[in-house]
């Protein structure tokens, strides 16, 4: 079969009938600093669909969206559930709103704060190919970069999920209780993780590099759908233990946001005061790299085939 194209981005090889459906949802990304255009672009390569749920916004998201101009791109409008301050299951509502619009063989979730990396487009596609007849395996998991402070540190402690899924088989009964992960209903009653394969590749998670201004707004805003009031944000702080410096290469399609709206400066504060979580993180830090062990969460229980 002949190459997928989209009018700005990679080439990727299509090797069989296998429909992949992108999904995500946005709410105000322009006001909160998210680089969901750059998300959606680094994604449209892979996809034969990417549909957007787009909440009713106050500024030009939904004219940023529409502007990119790709007929992959099918946008739900939604009006958020104000009320709904349980623990942010307004954030599952929206992603699941976008995800039962899928139509594909697998069900991809991109965050608008996550950017896939264009040299790993066909190493994902390949990944789907190679389970779309194995259907014990019901969901993909990725490796993660979360970048903090400035583009220029990776968070490692296991404080962040280190591996997660974020393609979902679109023939399964699966639902979210929040916006990170999925549950699956093979009885009634009762839910479980997903059984997943790791694709060997990385999803690039900007969403704490923003601008101070920006995650100062977020918060302002989010925290209600938590049911408490986040605190004002004024700066980045971490434990020096739970950063490193990024060595590797960020996707191209992210460059010009990096430059002009991530922070810059940031560098780890050696006087931090830890807190009782950040002590716990740092005793389980030392057991994994005297064991040899990998003791972050995960949801999902890994499989190989």
């Amino acid at each position: 079969m002949a190459p997928i194209k989209d009018h700005r981005f990679a080439m990727i090889e299509k090797v069989s009938d296998m429909k992949i459906s992108l999904f995500t949802f946005i709410r105000n990304g322009t006001l909160l600093g998210y680089p969901f255009i750059e998300s959606i672009c680094s994604a449209l390569p892979l996809c034969d669909e990417f549909v957007i749920a787009v909440g009713d916004s106050e500024d030009d998201t939904l004219a940023r969206i529409k502007a990119i101009n790709s007929e992959k791109i099918i946008i739900i409008p939604t009006y958020w559930n104000e009320k709904m301050q349980d623990r942010g299951f307004v954030y599952a509502q929206q992603k699941m709103i976008a995800q039962y619009n899928c139509t594909g063989d697998w069900a991809f979730y991109l965050e608008g704060d996550e950017v896939l990396h264009e040299d790993d487009l066909p190493k994902i596609r390949a990944a789907m190919e190679q389970h779309l007849n194995h259907p014990e395996v019901e969901a993909l998991a990725f490796d993660y970069f979360h970048f903090f402070g400035s583009p220029a540190w990776v968070a490692t402690s296991p404080a962040w999920y280190r591996q997660e899924c974020r393609i979902i088989r679109n023939t399964i009964r699966s639902f979210a209780p929040d916006g990170l992960y999925w549950v699956v209903m093979n009885k009634n009653s009762r839910g479980r993780y997903p059984k997943a394969a790791l694709v060997g590749a990385p999803i690039y998670h900007y969403g704490h590099v923003r601008s101070i201004a920006a995650m100062h707004a977020k918060n302002q805003r989010v925290g209600k759908y938590w049911g408490h009031d986040h605190p004002l944000f004024n700066g980045y702080q971490i434990d020096p233990a739970a950063i490193r410096h990024f060595t590797g290469r960020h996707p191209s399609i992210v460059k010009d946001w990096l430059a002009n709206e991530a922070e810059k400066f940031f560098a780890p504060d050696t006087n931090y005061h830890l807190s009782k979580r950040e002590l716990k993180h740092r005793w389980v830090m030392k057991l994994e790299k005297l064991f040899g062990m990998e003791l972050s969460k995960k949801h999902f229980t890994p499989i190989k085939i």
